[in-house]
């Protein structure tokens, strides 16, 4: 191993972990926004009790989200000096407005709801949690437009007397289609990841008989949505592979380990290869579903690892000069079944324990009980390896098309320098885990609050002091 192995693999622990919180964060924040306004409608105390209860758990995960993604920042300078170099003038702007404009409303509004309870009025203070949500949505745009530049370079121009990329169409690299629906998968990913977490939860609640009213409408709200969630997953997530098709056939190609063009092309269930990954040995197929994913029809061509190794051969070779531009295809192949089949899992498991738990019934089954406890984490990893192969699968492009990952290392940081940053990384990470997992078990099991009264009721008495509500 080399620096570069060692920087690759800290950029992935470090983007994944982050990446823990923030799907919790966006989907959770709009359930519990939901829920506060079904109370504020309603006045019924188990919406203020769900509220309170999963307000808590989104301002943990939020916390450990906005410190994870500090860390996160520093990768560019530490290890990927070149990189960041050759696309600053590019993701400057779209990572500007992340953290001067969106990081700043999701800040702003989730301290006027964490600390205006029974100090702003009633609908003022609902609208303060609705601007939080609307703030994670778009800052979560704002990343992905940036990555989606990785995907799928536009509106720029080579300088080649300073050797970046330097931006020429603002709007381009801001609403190019790859980041609009990059935007929309991952949204919906976001969805689902809250629901099927409200769901679980909700589901061990009632199971353990703390405020079964509440467990049993938050369990609804958590299953309804997951189904919503699960198909627009699936649209979204059809469209998105056919613009990679056009845009990224390697990527394609890889996550189906199709080393051969066809047309037809089979769909692939189960596929053992080569350990040098030139050709298959055994391979499971469902006939002309691949030709329909990527293209629409049932007797489109789909383009081979073999035939698109070659023609980046040709294409780049002469320029970057690398061995192969072929990604990791174990990697890439279960990458993306994996990706499919956890989230599809937990919005199954969502479904089932809203159905066990129908006209008044106390689900009793020990598989339930384990359910209830995976679920939440179902989707997270569905999220986790869905972004294992987005990265991957565009290797050995950092840029793709621009720029391989071996050049957007920095050059002066040695084999020691990378792995002392790793080792600090790593025992950091571990510390915030505990401490995650630690006050989440924590809430979770003491349960929902127990409601004494409207906390608005006499939110106009003078000198009353600030406090944190939680």
């Amino acid at each position: 191993m080399d620096p570069l192995d060692i920087a690759r693999m800290q950029f992935g622990v470090t983007t994944v972990y982050h990446f823990f919180f923030v799907p919790i964060t966006i989907g959770l924040s709009f359930l519990v926004a939901g829920m506060h306004t079904a109370w504020v409608r309603t006045n019924n105390d188990k919406w203020l009790q769900a509220t309170k209860f999963f307000g808590k758990l989104l301002l943990i995960n939020f916390a450990m989200g906005v410190v994870t993604g500090i860390l996160q920042e520093f990768q560019f300078g530490m290890n990927w000096s070149d990189f960041s170099r050759f696309v600053g003038d590019i993701f400057g702007a779209p990572l500007a407005i992340e953290a001067l404009l969106t990081f700043f409303l999701e800040s702003v509004f989730l301290g006027l709801w964490i600390f205006g309870w029974d100090r702003l009025p009633k609908k003022l203070h609902l609208a303060t949690i609705w601007l939080f949500a609307a703030g994670t949505v778009m800052s979560a745009y704002m990343i992905l437009a940036a990555n989606s530049f990785m995907q799928h370079p536009v509106g720029y121009e080579f300088n080649e007397e300073r050797n970046r990329a330097e931006m020429v169409d603002f709007l381009n690299v801001m609403f190019q289609n790859t980041a609009v629906m990059t935007w929309m998968h991952t949204i919906s990913a976001a969805f689902l990841t809250g629901s099927v977490f409200v769901a679980g939860i909700s589901l061990w609640l009632l199971m353990r008989r703390k405020s079964d009213d509440m467990a049993r409408a938050t369990l609804r709200v958590g299953a309804v949505v997951a189904l919503i969630s699960a198909v627009a997953l699936s649209l979204t997530g059809d469209q998105y592979a056919k613009i990679m098709v056009e845009q990224q056939p390697m990527k394609m190609a890889a996550a189906e380990a199709l080393y051969d063009t066809a047309a037809p092309a089979s769909f692939s269930l189960f596929t053992i290869g080569t350990l040098d990954g030139s050709e298959p040995i055994f391979s499971l197929d469902v006939p002309y579903l691949l030709s329909f994913l990527a293209t629409g029809t049932f007797d489109g061509e789909v383009q081979g690892i073999n035939d698109l190794e070659a023609q980046y051969q040709e294409e780049f070779g002469p320029e970057f000069g690398l061995e192969s531009y072929t990604p990791n295809i174990p990697i890439s192949y279960w990458g993306f079944r994996l990706m499919i089949g956890f989230g599809m899992l937990g919005a199954l498991i969502a479904l089932l324990a809203w159905w066990a738990a129908r006209k008044g019934r106390i689900p009793r089954s020990k598989w339930l009980i384990a359910a209830a406890i995976m679920a939440p984490f179902l989707p997270l990893l569905a999220n986790s390896f869905g972004w294992i192969f987005t990265e991957m699968g565009r290797q050995p492009w950092v840029v793709f098309g621009l720029m391989p990952t071996e050049f957007g290392v920095s050059p002066g940081v040695g084999m020691s320098e990378v792995l002392l940053s790793f080792g600090i990384y790593a025992v950091l990470y571990g510390v915030l885990a505990i401490i995650e997992i630690g006050l989440m078990l924590r809430a979770i099991k003491k349960g929902p609050p127990e409601i004494t009264g409207d906390p608005f009721a006499a939110h106009d008495e003078p000198e009353k002091e600030l406090s944190i509500t939680y």
